[in-house]
């Protein structure tokens, strides 16, 4: 269960469909189902597409349908707009495929800098599997102190003191699986998610079961729950942006309500972890992952 198959639009309306309740769209629940959500034929009723077309969807035999099929499925699916727009994406021309080795991802030096110039604001850029890639002192004082601290997946499902650090552990989890779902794209053979998703289907029964249901759920913005073991419970708002020079790449800011409990606790989180400087001042550089330090690489 290390990647999936060749036939992702497939394994997605399979995943899909599980997921739908007959009722939820009209249909009478029966009897003798051997399997819970909708059968192939009743996709294909609320489509409005034979089933036996339908059918060669999923078993990989019709790969590029229309967007009309493919709005038509999203509509039978009671897909929500992220996982519609996922639908398309696998509708479409397959695309180029990677070279064997995994690509080197590089930070670039603007974006470096700029986030250096926020001492006061956590601050990270995440890769295509959420592998942190670069931080600044506050963003590093976030989530320092784990044995998974430079890889958020794996933090989240292979860090023994996961579910203490993140109190909403289901949510961030589900949400995790989601984003690199969504950061994944159209591409499941790319050699770094192969081996993520390889090595946390082994070791977490969880992300097992959250990777099976085909969930997007691309990271935008919100609110976040910490509990460090340095300064305690943290309510931080964060945003999400996409990087322009590299599209794979994520920028996350964190920001604590002006004045409010979790304001203080990570001023205090700053000043107790601020690196000294040779004049006695705090050293704001914003340090990389353990392979990529001072480089703004990660391999």
């Amino acid at each position: 269960m290390g990647k999936d198959s060749g036939n992702p639009i497939g394994e997605f309306l399979q995943a899909r469909r599980r997921l739908v309740r007959p009722e939820d769209q009209g249909l009478a629940p029966g009897v003798r189902r051997r399997v819970p959500g909708l059968r192939r034929e009743e996709v294909a009723l609320l489509a409005g597409v034979s089933t036996d077309y339908y059918v060669r969807l999923e078993q990989g035999r019709e790969r590029n349908p229309s967007a009309q099929v493919v709005e038509a499925l999203a509509r039978a699916l009671d897909l929500d707009a992220e996982a519609a727009a996922h639908l398309h994406r696998l509708a479409g021309p397959a695309p180029r495929r990677r070279r064997a080795a995994a690509r080197r991802e590089r930070v670039g030096t603007g974006l470096l800098r700029m986030m250096e110039a926020w001492p006061d604001t956590p601050a990270v850029v995440l890769g295509r599997c959420l592998n942190v890639l670069a931080h600044n002192d506050l963003g590093r004082a976030l989530f320092d102190g784990h044995t998974h601290s430079d890889d958020l997946v794996r933090l989240v499902f292979l860090d023994p003191d996961a579910r203490a650090f993140y109190p909403e552990w289901d949510r961030i989890a589900a949400s995790t699986v989601g984003a690199l779902r969504a950061s994944a794209g159209t591409d499941p053979d790319d050699p770094r998610l192969v081996e993520v998703v390889g090595e946390l289907s082994l070791k977490s029964e969880t992300f097992r079961r959250l990777w099976a249901r085909h969930d997007i759920r691309g990271k935008t913005g919100g609110t976040k729950l910490f509990r460090h073991p340095l300064v305690g419970d943290l309510s931080l708002e964060y945003e999400t942006l996409t990087v322009n020079e590299a599209p794979d790449q994520q920028l996350v800011v964190y920001r604590a309500a002006p004045g409010s409990p979790s304001a203080q606790a990570l001023a205090l989180l700053g000043s107790l972890t601020a690196a000294p400087r040779p004049d006695g001042g705090a050293d704001s550089r914003p340090a990389d992952t353990a392979s990529a330090r001072r480089r703004g690489t990660a391999g």
